[in-house]
């Protein structure tokens, strides 16, 4: 009897820790259903709320649907928010869950990919209202280039936008923590170098007409010099001498004795 009893006592702690484990095991359960069940509202009020604001005609004219698209995605921009929104409760509620079995390795895990997600959803926020107000200025550049009469008004138009669009798609590179040092330091690199390259190319090709504007725009103040009086330069000793003008000369009527008395 008494082996029997030692015999039974490893299954009688294990029953006894499935009875422990169990209550937990449902609680998890029941959280990542509750889980499930409140991020499919949460995209769908997502999505609603994106398209109450008319936000997917923001994403279309700056041209982030149409890179999904030619990227294979079928859904926009306001969907992908959406997925987004719903991955994040979801990955809450396995935090809970997990954290509820006490796996605390799973747990940091979890807890590192939830926390990237709203660093990813304020990237594209960063991506797709930056893309639009580069957009907008290079439509901008473009329209007064034209006004103007410009010959490269379109060039100048689209250098401007994706210059903009280069800053801030290192903005949401830097936000999602991707590169990190070496793309800032060779972003900065390249804009010195772009910088230096159109000075030197104005100041030689357009220092005249820099010259010209900037004597317009600020023009010097100039000093009114008292001027001296003209002096007739010295006769040369080789110079012939000008003749000197004939005088004519009075009768002379010589002295009143001399003249005969009547």
């Amino acid at each position: 009897m008494e082996s029997l009893s030692f015999h039974l006592e490893p299954l009688r702690a294990f029953m006894f820790q499935i009875g422990a484990l169990f209550p937990r095991l449902l609680f998890a359960v029941l959280v990542v259903a509750v889980g499930w069940l409140l991020a499919k509202a949460v995209r769908f009020a997502v999505v609603r709320g994106l398209h109450a604001v008319n936000f997917q005609l923001l994403t279309e004219r700056s041209g982030l649907d149409n890179f999904l698209r030619q990227g294979g995605m079928v859904a926009d921009a306001t969907a992908v928010f959406g997925v987004l929104a719903y991955w994040m409760v979801i990955l809450a509620s396995l935090v809970i869950a997990f954290n509820g079995l006490g796996l605390a390795y799973v747990t940091d895990l979890l807890g590192r990919v939830m926390w990237f997600v709203p660093n990813l959803i304020v990237a594209l926020l960063v991506l797709a209202l930056g893309a639009y107000f580069a957009k907008f200025v290079g439509d901008a550049v473009t329209s007064y280039g034209r006004n103007t009469g410009m010959q490269d008004a379109l060039l100048l138009g689209k250098v401007a936008q994706y210059a903009i669009l280069l800053f801030v798609i290192l903005i949401a590179l830097d936000q999602v923590k991707i590169g990190g040092d070496i793309v800032r330091q060779s972003f900065l690199i390249i804009l010195a170098g772009v910088v230096f390259a159109l000075a030197l190319a104005f100041g030689l090709a357009g220092k005249d007409w820099a010259a010209r504007q900037i004597e317009q725009w600020w023009p010097r103040e100039r000093q009114s010099t008292p001027r001296s009086p003209l002096r007739e330069p010295p006769p040369s000793r080789d110079a012939p001498t000008p003749p000197r003008p004939h005088v004519a000369a009075w009768p002379h009527r010589g002295n009143d004795h001399d003249r005969p008395h009547p």
